[in-house]
């Protein structure tokens, strides 16, 4: 992976951390593949949380694809 792109993903994780970090959870970056797909890993209370999808989907990734526009899809990983 791009030494740029890792730092802009976690430059923009770093923005939606805090709201993770109050609720308990975290998360963090495993990987990004030549697609644009990001994987995380989502910690703590996010494990297993209803609404870590939610999270995931309206938070994680629409953070994500706003601030690095290479990025195209956001998935959690184990």
């Amino acid at each position: 992976m791009a030494e740029n792109l890792k730092e802009k993903v976690e430059k923009a994780l770093e923005t939606v951390r805090p709201y993770l970090v109050a609720d308990g959870g975290d998360v963090e970056l495993v990987s990004i593949n030549e697609s644009g797909i990001v994987e995380v890993r989502l910690t703590g209370a996010c494990v297993g949380c209803p609404m870590s999808q939610m999270t995931l989907r309206a938070g994680i990734e629409r953070a994500l694809m706003r601030d690095v526009p290479e990025i195209k899809r956001v998935e959690a990983v184990e």
